[in-house]
């Protein structure tokens, strides 16, 4: 059994296959995931795990070079929790936000029923 950090398989084997610029989205339990994209699905009941929960246990795996977030998620809460993790995203609309789902090489959805709690993770190379 592993000593710490992530236990959920899946995940763990997804994070393992991430490369430098690939695309990691945090999904609120609402936002809709695309055929053909991988995602490790956490929600178990509203709430749990909470968006906050994934984003720190993210942070602790990942290098993050940068972050995008939907204009909407302003006011929410989002950005205050996203700003906490250290980083300074960049905003676009919940549309472009879901245009752009496709080219993620992984959604990870919480139980968070929040309204546009969802961040993209752009990975990055810790040398």
């Amino acid at each position: 059994m592993k000593k710490a950090g992530i236990l959920n398989a899946p995940l763990n084997a997804a994070i393992g296959r991430l490369g430098h610029g690939h695309l990691v989205v945090i999904a609120d339990c609402g936002l809709p995931i695309p055929d053909g994209v991988p995602a490790v699905d956490l929600a178990l009941v509203k709430g749990i795990p909470s968006f906050a929960q994934v984003l720190a246990a993210l942070m602790e795996e990942i290098v993050v070079e940068g972050a995008l977030l939907a204009e909407e998620a302003g006011g929410t809460g989002v950005e205050a929790l996203v700003a906490a993790a250290g980083l300074s995203p960049e905003t676009v609309t919940h549309e472009e936000f879901k245009a752009l789902l496709p080219s993620a090489r992984l959604i990870v959805r919480t139980g968070e029923a929040t309204p546009y709690a969802n961040v993209m993770l752009r990975s990055g190379v810790s040398f």
